[in-house]
């Protein structure tokens, strides 16, 4: 934090030296628009902001963001610059529009003795309105923004319905990596199902800003979906494009536009919003034995809702739906068996379920190692990798800095990193591994990466579906439920708003 306090103002130095003209017009020496720290003194007695408290906004983290915006727009003010166009490109872009003002031939009015014109009505809103837009987008964009649960993945912790509260000051806000966009949407226009709400030229390179705090093992993160890099404008990331490949092959999906729609990728910042528990670390070896997940070796940490399938064997005809209400169970459905169901529950409902009088048992379901054998599971590869849902591992989350064994064996849990997160061309020819020409039987992992999963453990698709979040796709961590709405009833629940995430 202190770093952040130090730097930033420092930064400001960037742009408040395109005002090295307007600073001798203003009375001053040119070379005090370089000084770091003086350049801001300066400027503030050019727009006639020195207040005791104005200096304290330019150290405060982010606040500091939009102190400097209005500097910048009093600046434009008092070299006689007040058209709507002018003070947007004054806060946006100064490094053009101050150099541009200067070669003008503008002439500086001390704010002190300057009479401004009066706006009109109608200038006063659209000034209004344009300062609340720039306002909310930088909020949005640096500090904080609201997200809505749209699945039962991390049931009991998250609810359906859920309007939650991120923020990503904790972690460091990320510059966009996609800055021209429609704002206030996320990759869709907001009149179209498959128009695009942004422009891929420029895409901006990977940066995070300083934040608060570290990211730590079982935080609730909200990441942006790996596997959305490449969608079909039908099913989007309801059903992953690798899926689609997997299941139909390549060639199909790609040709088959009445089915499939059009293939279209996305840059990392528009990827779908996924919201997970983080339970490993970069570096951390993890392994999921009949259910239960271990950390290097020992068992990891349990979150209190965590569910998971639980098969129910009643000696009647049927659960009356207000047992199921009393202990808010939301998910469930009857076997082939009409004495059995399986629901999603916690231990402790579990446990309450077997005192039922009409309840035979109620075990946790578990798919044996060895069983259930699918491509859908990470890494999608059968032959080297005989994992399930329940029983998976060990595996190594990939660390910046470290160096791993590659070859043909175990390249299916790199090969996504390598290729698509770390921007390599690999090709495997003869058994033998070449990234970017070269033959090598070893790689060198140039970010941190991050396993996450869903509370609600039996009906999540995380990582172990499609494997590690790279650090540059996390967002930021959920703070605060400040609604929550029964999706199927449509009522408020006023017992989970307003609540912390934990």
């Amino acid at each position: 934090m202190l770093a952040f306090i130090l730097l930033v103002p420092a930064l400001f130095t960037i742009p408040i030296a395109f005002c090295w003209k307007l600073f001798e017009k203003a009375g001053y020496k040119g070379f005090y628009s370089v000084i770091p720290y003086y350049n801001l003194f300066i400027l503030s007695k050019i727009v006639n902001d020195t207040k005791w408290w104005w200096y304290l906004l330019l150290i405060i983290p982010y606040i500091n963001f939009f102190t400097m915006m209005l500097m910048f727009i009093d600046l434009a003010k008092s070299f006689g610059r007040f058209k709507i166009w002018e003070i947007v490109c004054a806060a946006v872009i100064p490094f053009i529009f101050f150099p541009l003002v200067s070669i003008q031939g503008s002439k500086y009015s001390d704010p002190r003795v300057t009479s401004y014109p009066e706006k009109g009505a109608v200038r006063d809103w659209l000034d209004s309105i344009v300062w609340a837009v720039v306002a909310a987008l930088i909020i949005r964009t640096f500090m904080f923004e609201m997200y809505t649960i749209p699945s039962s993945s991390m049931e009991k912790s998250l609810l359906v319905g859920d309007y939650l509260v991120v923020s990503k000051l904790g972690y460091g806000p990320r510059i966009p990596n996609t800055p021209l966009s429609f704002p206030f949407v996320h990759h869709t226009l907001p009149w179209s199902k498959t128009a695009k709400s942004y422009i891929e030229w420029p895409q901006l390179p990977y940066k995070r800003l300083p934040g608060t705090t570290e990211i730590k093992r079982n935080d609730p993160i909200v990441f942006n979906f790996p596997a959305g890099d490449t969608v079909s404008e039908v099913y989007q990331s309801n059903v992953t494009f690798y899926q689609l490949v997997r299941h139909y092959g390549r060639e199909r999906v790609m040709n088959d536009k009445k089915q499939f729609g059009n293939i279209i990728t996305r840059p990392v910042d528009k990827r779908e919003n996924y919201v997970k528990r983080l339970i490993g670390m970069p570096g951390d070896t993890l392994q999921i034995i009949d259910g239960i997940v271990y950390i290097n070796g020992e068992i990891g940490d349990q979150p209190e809702e965590m569910q998971h399938n639980y098969l129910v064997k009643i000696n009647s005809n049927g659960i009356n739906s207000k047992i199921l209400e009393k202990y808010n169970i939301t998910e469930g459905y009857r076997t082939a068996n009409p004495n059995e169901l399986i629901f999603n529950m916690t231990a402790n409902i579990a446990e309450e379920f077997k005192k039922l009088p009409f309840v035979t048992s109620a075990e946790r379901m578990i798919a044996a190692a060895g069983s259930d054998i699918s491509e859908e599971i990470f890494p999608n590869d059968t032959t080297h990798f005989k994992w399930n849902t329940d029983n998976f591992g060990p595996i190594v989350i990939p660390q910046e800095g470290m160096t791993v064994k590659i070859n043909a064996e175990n390249i299916a849990l790199y090969d996504r990193v390598i290729k698509a997160y770390e921007h390599n061309d690999m090709l495997i020819k003869d058994g033998k591994i070449f990234i970017n020409g070269k033959e090598t039987d070893e790689y060198t992992f140039k970010m941190d990466y991050y396993w996450m999963m869903g509370d609600n453990r039996h009906n999540s698709q995380d990582s172990r579906f499609w494997g590690y979040v790279p650090a540059d796709h996390i967002v930021g961590k959920p703070v605060f439920v400040w609604l929550s709405i029964d999706k199927n009833s449509g009522k408020i629940r006023f017992n989970k708003t307003f609540r912390t995430v934990k």
